[in-house]
């Protein structure tokens, strides 16, 4: 069973639904960002996504585009993403998914990424442009099957293509919860509501939602009706508007647990 798998397990038996905390890797430089992501795995995030910087990530919005320049020009690259994942996993238990687009996989090659992924003490990788039609091409080359795939599922996805997408899946499934990039507003739970179902449906693997949620107050609704939260651009828009403060680590850790508060106070007795 993987460490992805036990998270959900105990959280589901908690009655607790997920905090899946997003951060670019190297944001604002590689030491702070070691500090900032350790110090999110010790407030409470239950899930963490490790963004691997890229010069064209066209799924994200502004913030996190930002944080993706900050983070290449301090240097980061593949190989100290992984590094970086070998010291969380030195101090915490927290499960590690690499969040990346196929680009620097490709560059890294597909099978070296794997290996150093697995030995590095990674859990899963989301690679947000690689549909499951294409995805063998990477997969294909991983000599094991120790890294969980984490797949993206959109709010116009209808349930036949869901069900295409469950089946190359594992770990959990990310629900994209509207149409655009990362970091806007304007959740409709009403929606999310309904797409969550229809996946649901189809899979037995916990769904978390994603895209335009950044408070307590969302979280705990979005959770009505999944089994946890994807929080990335909040995080992302602390670490821009306190580079210079000493006490970034700090302050993106109280945000964690504010949102993991808010989740652990929400009514029992719900079904994701």
């Amino acid at each position: 069973m993987s460490r992805i798998e036990k998270t959900f397990q105990e959280l589901h038996r908690r009655r607790e639904k997920a905090l899946v905390g997003f951060v670019t890797a190297g944001d604002p430089d590689p030491a702070r960002s070691e500090s900032i992501v350790a110090a999110m795995c010790e407030a409470g995030v239950d899930l963490l996504e490790l963004g691997v910087p890229f010069s064209d990530p066209t799924a994200d919005g502004p913030v996190i585009q930002r944080s993706s320049s900050r983070a290449l020009r301090s240097g980061m690259d593949m190989e100290k993403v992984m590094d970086m994942t070998r010291g969380l996993r030195a101090v915490t238990s927290v499960p590690v998914v690499l969040f990346s687009y196929y680009n620097p996989i490709l560059a890294y090659g597909a099978e070296r990424f794997y290996e150093d992924a697995v030995a590095a003490g990674a859990d899963g990788v989301l690679v947000v442009d690689l549909p499951p039609e294409e995805s063998d091409e990477m997969t294909g080359r991983w000599p094991g099957n120790a890294l969980d795939l984490i797949r993206l599922v959109a709010p116009t996805t209808p349930p036949h293509r869901m069900e295409a997408i469950v089946r190359k899946a594992s770990g959990f499934l990310y629900l994209v919860s509207m149409t655009g990039v990362t970091g806007r507003s304007g959740l409709d739970l009403e929606e999310v509501s309904a797409v969550a179902a229809s996946l649901k449906a189809v899979t037995s693997l916990p769904v978390c939602v994603g895209f335009g949620i950044s408070t307590p107050e969302q979280a705990t609704a979005v959770t009505a009706m999944a089994d946890g939260v994807v929080v990335g651009s909040a995080f992302e828009r602390l670490i821009e508007a306190h580079m210079e403060d000493p006490q970034l680590p700090g302050i993106v850790a109280r945000s964690v647990r504010s949102l993991k508060d808010a989740l652990r106070a929400a009514p029992e007795g719900r079904e994701g």
